[in-house]
């Protein structure tokens, strides 16, 4: 079954736009739910919540990208150094630190997406 080239794009942005929204929504409420983790104090929700804006940007762009072709390329590019980059930092963190339960279905998933979307450069490439 063939994909159409700019699912990759769909889901990753829609995913990434609603994991920025977890992290930086209201950081005192959900991090204690989702991670166990009670945030406190103001320079970590300021740093939670420029990572939603980082998310919430780059996850638009992705959009933009899944329906404008003039981006596609830009986007799936970008796509694809985030999910190299989150998933590099994630496999060194697991090697330092250890397993992450709640985080090991985020790597697999930035792995999945990674090399979609280097699949999707590799085949469509800048059209």
């Amino acid at each position: 079954m063939k994909l159409p080239k700019h699912l990759n794009l769909l889901l990753s942005g829609i995913i990434v736009i609603i994991a920025g929204l977890v992290y930086g929504g209201h950081p005192t409420v959900l991090i204690p739910l989702i991670l166990d983790y009670e945030v406190e104090s103001l320079e970590l929700m300021n740093m939670l919540r420029a990572i939603m804006g980082i998310y919430v940007g780059i996850g638009v762009f992705w959009l933009i990208g899944a329906y404008n072709a003039k981006v596609w390329y830009s986007a799936t590019l970008c796509n694809v150094l985030f999910m190299g980059g989150i998933s590099f930092g994630r496999i060194i963190s697991t090697l330092l630190d250890g397993i992450s339960t709640p985080f090991t279905p985020a790597l697999l998933l930035e792995l999945l997406f990674l090399g979609w979307g280097i699949y999707n450069l590799k085949r469509y490439g800048n059209v």
